[in-house]
């Protein structure tokens, strides 16, 4: 589906903490970009959504996927993996946001072709920033694939 040019940009938020699911919503919700923000939380839901499964099946393939990695029920390197060795999702950018600072996740994750890897801060002015920073790069400076 082509995106039509002043839509929304739509974004999956794969996150299992309540807390930092709320923050990046606040943080999002501060922009001038509209968006529509979907939230699922766990690995399995991710993957479900992008396939448009089970309960997920009406929905619209995201324009940029922000994925943590220490997830319930199947991990995020393995939803990355996933995502990205699949023909039908692997042009979808996937940002890494994460608190592991850990070089093998890092290294990891972008062996496995994430689009970028941010570690959140554990300071609320500062998560917000990085938020800002990942908004205003992702929707303001690069130019997104349009929707298949």
């Amino acid at each position: 589906m082509k995106k039509d040019i002043g839509s929304a940009i739509d974004i999956l938020l794969v996150e299992d903490n309540p807390g930092d699911v709320e923050l990046v919503r606040e943080a999002l919700g501060t922009g001038a970009t509209r968006h529509i923000l979907n939230v699922v939380r766990d690995g399995v839901q991710a993957l479900n959504y992008l396939r448009r499964q089970g309960s997920y099946a009406d929905r619209q393939l995201p324009d940029l996927v922000l994925l943590d990695l220490n997830l319930p029920r199947k991990g995020g390197r393995e939803v990355l993996e996933e995502i990205k060795s699949d023909p039908d999702l692997k042009w979808i950018p996937i940002v890494v946001l994460t608190s592991s600072k850990a070089e093998e996740d890092i290294l990891k994750s972008y062996s496995l072709h994430a689009n970028c890897y941010v570690t959140k801060p554990v300071d609320f002015e500062q998560f917000m920033g990085v938020v800002k920073a990942i908004e205003d790069f992702w929707f303001t400076t690069v130019k997104l694939p349009f929707r298949h």
